[in-house]
C-alpha cells in the first residue's frame, strides 16, 4: 500500500512517521530536506507524479494545499486533505476522486464529537468549540508560537467568522465575542474565528468556534503594525519552549449536556499540536486503508466518518497519552 505524504512540516513529519511505523510504503514530498524514515523526494509536490499512490495525504499549507487538491480532484484516487485552506474541497466541481478533509484536531476531532452527539440526540441546541495551541507560560511579548503555518494563523485572525445564531448562518468579524475562560486552571481568552467550516451544515440553534490565547495576545495583534512576514518571525516556534494544546467541546440538546476536554503537553520531542492533529490524521488514513470501501467518490468531512472510526480515533489518542475527558 503506497502512501504519498505531501509536506513535511511539524504535522506532516509526525504523520509520515506514524504511517511508516504502521509498516506502509510511505513517500514524503517536500521542497526542504527532511530527516525521515520514509522514502524522501526533494521536489515540488505540486508537480510530482502521484499516479502510483493508493492514498495521498495533502499536508501542504493553505492555498498551496488547495491547489494540490484541485489538481487531484479528478484522478480517482483517495485523498486526505489537511491543508486548512480558506477555499475548501466541498466547493470543488467535477470530483471523481474521494476526498476526506479537515481531519485534524479542530476542525477534525471537534467535528467528530459533534457528529457523535447529533447521532445520539437527533438534534442540537448549542455547540461551542474552544481550542488553541500555546506556550505553557505567557511572556512579555506575544505569549504565542505558531504551531502550524503562521500565514494560516493570520488568515484566522482576519477573515470573517461564520457562526450559527437562531438556526441561521451569519458572518461576524473575526476576534469578536472576546471573553475570559478557564482552560484547566489557566486564565485565558477566547474569541470567534472561522473554524466551523463543514459543521455549518449541521442543524443547530447556535454554534461557534473560538480560538484560545493567553490574555493580551489578540489585543497586541489588533494594535500591531507588523507585516505578515514580520509576524511570522515574531511567532516562530521555539522547539525548546514547553507548549500545550487545549480544546473544549460543549454540546447541549434539550436537557442533555456533554462537555469534552482534550489536552496534550507534547511527548518525546513531538509538539502537542503535531500530536493532537497528526494522531487524528494518521488514524483516519489507516482506518481508510483497512476499509477501502468506507467512502465512494466525492468529498467527505470528519462528521461523515463511521461512529466506530470516531471511537477508534479517541482510543488511539488516549493510548498515546492525550488526555480526553467527557464531563
Amino acid at each position: 500500500m503506497r502512501i504519498h505524504c505531501l509536506g513535511g512540516g511539524l504535522v506532516g513529519s509526525f504523520v509520515t512517521r506514524r504511517l511508516v511505523e504502521a509498516e506502509l510504503d510511505v513517500h514524503l514530498y517536500d521542497i526542504e530536506e527532511r530527516d525521515t524514515q520514509a522514502n524522501f523526494h526533494l521536489c515540488n509536490a505540486l508537480t510530482a507524479d502521484h499516479s502510483h499512490a493508493d492514498v495521498i495525504v495533502n499536508m501542504l499549507p493553505g492555498s498551496l494545499g488547495n491547489r494540490m487538491t484541485s489538481l487531484l480532484k479528478d484522478t480517482g484516487q483517495r485523498i486526505v486533505d489537511l491543508s486548512f485552506s480558506e477555499s475548501t474541497p466541498d466547493l470543488l466541481d467535477g470530483v471523481s476522486s474521494t476526498i476526506l478533509w479537515d481531519v485534524g484536531i479542530a476542525p477534525g476531532l471537534s467535528n467528530m464529537l459533534v457528529s457523535s452527539a447529533f447521532r445520539k440526540f437527533g438534534h442540537l441546541d448549542e455547540v461551542s468549540i474552544k481550542v488553541g495551541g500555546n506556550p505553557q507560560l505567557p511572556d512579555e511579548e506575544w505569549s504565542y508560537m505558531a504551531p502550524f503555518s503562521p500565514h494560516d494563523v493570520i488568515a484566522e485572525y482576519t477573515r470573517p467568522a461564520r457562526v450559527i445564531q437562531q438556526s441561521e448562518q451569519i458572518e461576524v468579524p473575526a476576534m469578536t465575542d472576546l471573553h475570559s475562560i478557564d482552560a484547566n486552571g489557566r486564565e485565558m481568552e477566547a474569541f470567534l474565528t472561522d473554524g466551523l467550516r463543514s459543521l455549518l451544515a449541521m442543524p443547530a440553534k447556535k454554534m461557534g468556534e473560538y480560538t484560545v490565547r493567553w490574555p493580551g495576545h489578540i489585543q497586541k495583534y489588533q494594535n500591531s503594525n507588523l507585516s505578515p512576514e514580520e509576524l511570522v518571525d515574531a511567532w516562530a516556534l521555539d522547539p525548546l519552549r514547553s507548549e500545550f494544546t487545549w480544546m473544549e467541546v460543549l454540546i447541549s440538546s434539550g436537557d442533555e449536556k456533554i462537555t469534552w476536554v482534550i489536552e496534550d503537553l507534547g511527548k518525546n520531542g513531538d509538539s502537542s499540536m503535531a500530536r493532537t492533529t497528526g494522531l487524528v490524521t494518521a488514524c483516519c488514513v489507516i482506518a481508510w486503508i483497512d476499509r477501502p470501501d468506507m467512502f465512494g467518490s466525492g468529498v467527505y468531512a470528519p462528521e461523515d466518518l463511521p461512529e466506530d472510526v470516531i471511537q477508534l480515533v479517541i482510543e488511539v489518542m488516549r493510548a498515546e497519552g492525550v488526555s480526553i475527558e467527557m464531563r
